[in-house]
This record gives C-alpha cells, sequence and structure tokens, in this order.
C-alpha cells in the first residue's frame, strides 16, 4: 500500500486534497446575499419566477437565478428593483428584453427568425439527402443501348486483335 502512494502518485494526492480544503469556503460564498432577496415573501417568490425565465448573459444556457456569475447577481437585484416598485412579471421581463433583446430570455418566443434558425439545418440536412441520391442514381443507371453504328465499330475494334 505504501508503494502505491510515493512519488508524484502522492504529490498529485496531496495537491488535490489540499486544494478542496482550500475551496470549501468558497462553496460557502456561492449561497445568494440574504440583502438581496425582497422583504416581502410574495415580491421574492415573483422576483424569483422571472429570473429563472431569464439568461445569464456570461453563462452557457443557465438562468440569473441559478447562476453565481457577477453580471446575474446584478441582472437578479435589477429584477428586484422593479419588482419592489410593484412591476408585473411580464412588465420585468419586457424591459429586460428591451434592453438586451430576445437573447435574455430561456424560452424565446417563436418568430420567423426563430423558425429559420431551427428551419435551416433540417432543410439543409434534406437537400444534402436529395443530392446524395439523385448522384447516386445517376451513377447506377443503366446505359444506353447502343446504336447500330456503335455496335459495327466495337465489332471491328475486337476482330483487330
Amino acid at each position: 500500500m505504501r508503494a502505491l502512494f510515493r512519488g508524484k502518485t502522492a504529490f498529485r494526492l496531496k495537491a488535490t486534497l489540499l486544494l478542496v480544503c482550500l475551496s470549501a469556503p468558497v462553496m460557502a460564498w456561492a449561497v445568494d446575499d440574504p440583502s438581496e432577496m425582497l422583504p416581502d415573501p410574495k415580491q421574492e417568490r415573483q422576483a424569483e419566477a422571472i429570473g429563472a425565465q431569464l439568461r445569464c448573459l456570461v453563462c452557457q444556457n443557465e438562468s440569473i437565478e441559478d447562476s453565481s456569475a457577477g453580471l446575474a447577481r446584478d441582472l437578479r437585484k435589477v429584477v428586484r428593483e422593479h419588482v419592489a416598485k410593484g412591476e408585473s412579471s411580464q412588465q420585468v421581463i419586457d424591459w429586460m428584453v428591451a434592453r438586451y433583446g430576445n437573447f435574455i430570455r430561456l424560452s424565446p418566443p417563436v418568430t420567423i427568425a426563430t423558425l429559420l434558425l431551427w428551419g435551416m439545418p433540417v432543410l439543409a440536412l434534406l437537400i444534402g439527402i436529395v443530392s446524395a441520391v439523385m448522384i447516386f442514381r445517376r451513377r447506377t443507371a443503366t446505359p444506353a443501348p447502343l446504336s447500330a453504328a456503335e455496335q459495327a465499330r466495337l465489332r471491328e475494334l475486337g476482330d483487330d486483335r
């Protein structure tokens, strides 16, 4: 067993354990700041529901409510400010969309642009399949029968041997 933890392996194990121990306090900091929360539980639930619908602009497909990024924290504060003013959920979302575009929504509305965005790969795939079938059919098509002149010429070439 001692031979297993010698040299580079022992160093890597110790370094990993040290890294885990040092990063544990960072996980505690990731918890939301209670000062961000609204005093009214109903408004807080509304703000959380809005935040769950909005995308963190610096994260990969994560809502601002789930993200620990600084920008997401700022956006959560903005949402809570609007909710505290008494704005409806739709008004807050509309304000965010006006400022950041439809990309801020985790589920953007279905428009012609989004249909094209999602439909173009399917269309390209269909065009590729149709093209491949047409090329395959052209290559495997039966050749046209030889005319009488071509058959005579073929016989002449065969007789020359």
